[in-house]
């Protein structure tokens, strides 16, 4: 049942998945808008307290999902400060949730992306007058296989979530409904068929992902043999 629901492209199937990947796609795209520059900047930059700042930031990693459900839902909240915006359980609701559990993870690891680059070339850049900005600007550039990676992981992270979505979004059938949360729900309802179909495109984006991810990091591997050319001849 559950591959025939595949293979016939059922509606209710088509329409859940399509709603996920929305989802989860435009939550990332906003977190790694704001995580690779705050990541960059981090990676470059030293300053008093940053020690103090990177633990934070390292602990927000492990915040569970439903935890960074309940912040957006009392922010959303008609008590709430951005209760005027009428965003709870709605698509712009999901969004946000899985933006904020998604921002963490896309500072932390593009930090460390940058700082390693950083304290390999570092000093050559700033021997050639690179300043901090430039120097951001350039280790991007030159490590952008790397933080590709970064936003599949993201992705990742994001897509595989209920916690947050479900808290916020109230899993409204035809609304916001996804697939992590459709699974929990039909399953608990003993529609295993759906249950299951939904589990298996779940388990086909996220080997997808780790596909990509392999590739991109072999690529990578094979480039950061290479000399840092292509940044000195920027500068």
């Amino acid at each position: 049942m559950a591959l025939s629901l595949i293979a016939s492209l059922d509606p209710v199937l088509l329409a859940i998945v399509a709603r996920s990947l929305a989802v989860s796609a435009t939550a990332c795209a906003l977190a790694c808008l704001g995580g690779l520059l705050l990541g960059a900047w981090l990676g470059v930059s030293r300053f008093p307290g940053r020690h103090g700042l990177l633990t934070v930031l390292n602990t927000l990693l492990a915040v569970p999902s439903v935890l960074v459900g309940l912040v957006a839902y009392l922010l959303l909240s008609r008590s709430g400060p951005l209760g005027f915006l009428g965003w709870l359980f709605s698509f712009k609701a999901m969004v946000l949730a899985q933006a904020l559990l998604v921002l963490p993870v896309a500072t932390a690891l593009t930090r460390q992306v940058i700082e390693d680059a950083e304290d390999a070339h570092g000093e050559q850049l700033q021997s050639l007058g690179a300043e901090k900005f430039l120097r951001g600007l350039l280790l991007c550039w030159d490590e952008r296989l790397a933080l590709f990676t970064v936003v599949i992981a993201c992705f990742g992270r994001a897509i595989s979530e209920v916690g947050a979505v479900m808290i916020v979004g109230g899993n409204i059938d035809g609304f916001t409904r996804v697939m992590t949360t459709a699974i929990a729900l039909e399953s608990s309802k003993g529609d295993l068929p759906l249950a299951v179909a939904l589990g298996l495109i779940l388990l086909a984006v996220v080997l997808l992902l780790n596909v990509g991810i392999s590739l991109l990091r072999g690529l990578h591997t094979a480039q950061s043999k290479k000399p840092l050319g292509t940044i000195e001849a920027s500068i």
